[in-house]
């Protein structure tokens, strides 16, 4: 009954004192000065040497109806750039540039002989854009792209972050 009595009493609720101790006050961080070392694994013309090959699989895999290889091409990237620690805003770079081209090469190359201009003109009509090719090709491109992002997005996301060396 002596916890009735301290009800509405000054101390009673005990509020503040249920955490830790306060800790000692933090020294404010260092002054942080850029760094140009690369801090990636590997030669960089291995890795464009691997970005050529990945505009050359969508390309051929364009050719031979296979819609979904961008996001196949953005998984390996995603995992790639994530071993290799990578900066996420160049592999985004990376990846909407081998998405793009390697969509662009195949259209540009169909377009080139014809084949694909009327098509082109009444997927974007029935999209609701301008009947135009060039329409239908660049929505054709965005979808290539955001594809390859969401590969991208999810190759990165099954590994866990790896610490960065010292």
């Amino acid at each position: 009954m002596a916890d009735l009595r301290r009800l509405g009493k000054r101390g009673a609720y005990r509020l503040g004192q249920l955490g830790a101790p306060p800790s000692a006050p933090r020294k404010p961080p260092g002054p942080h000065y850029p760094s140009w070392v690369p801090g990636h694994r590997g030669p960089v013309s291995l890795w464009l040497l691997g970005c050529l090959a990945a505009v050359a699989v969508i390309a051929a895999a364009a050719l031979i109806g296979w819609w979904f290889m961008p996001f196949v091409a953005g998984l390996a990237g995603g995992i790639a750039s994530h071993l290799g620690r990578w900066r996420l805003r160049t592999a985004l770079l990376a990846t909407v540039v081998v998405a793009a081209l390697g969509w662009a090469v195949p259209l540009g190359w169909q377009a080139r002989t014809g084949a694909i201009g009327a098509t082109a003109r009444v997927v974007a009509a029935l999209a609701g854009l301008p009947a135009h090719s060039w329409a239908g090709i660049a929505a054709t491109l965005l979808v290539a792209v955001l594809q390859a992002l969401a590969g991208l997005w999810l190759g990165r996301a099954l590994f866990p972050r790896l610490p960065r060396p010292a």
